[in-house]
């Protein structure tokens, strides 16, 4: 089974960045997801597709992948990039 060990990002729809410090341990679908025939939903049996597994640290996560023997593979944070601003430029 593979797994995906990625950081939060922090919400663009809010200010704060809560949370943006942790960890987070996500399976790869082990399956094609196909359509519901009844409400075209899409939808599979992998079950390991729902969880999403929070750490402090990426060794933790790192830690637990190879405790359970996960194949995995970690994406790096983007980089954060600040957009200074002030409000006179509108009006230049």
């Amino acid at each position: 089974m593979a797994a995906r060990i990625y950081q939060r990002v922090k919400n663009a729809m809010q200010s704060g960045r809560a949370r943006t410090d942790q960890w987070v341990l996500e399976f790869e679908p082990g399956e094609a997801k196909r359509p519901d025939p009844l409400t075209g939903w899409a939808g599979s049996g992998d079950t390991r597709e729902q969880l999403k597994l929070s750490f402090p640290s990426l060794d933790a996560a790192t830690a637990y992948a190879e405790r359970e023997g996960l194949s995995y593979h970690v994406v790096p944070a983007p980089e954060r990039s600040l957009k200074l601003q002030a409000y006179a430029d509108n009006f230049r």
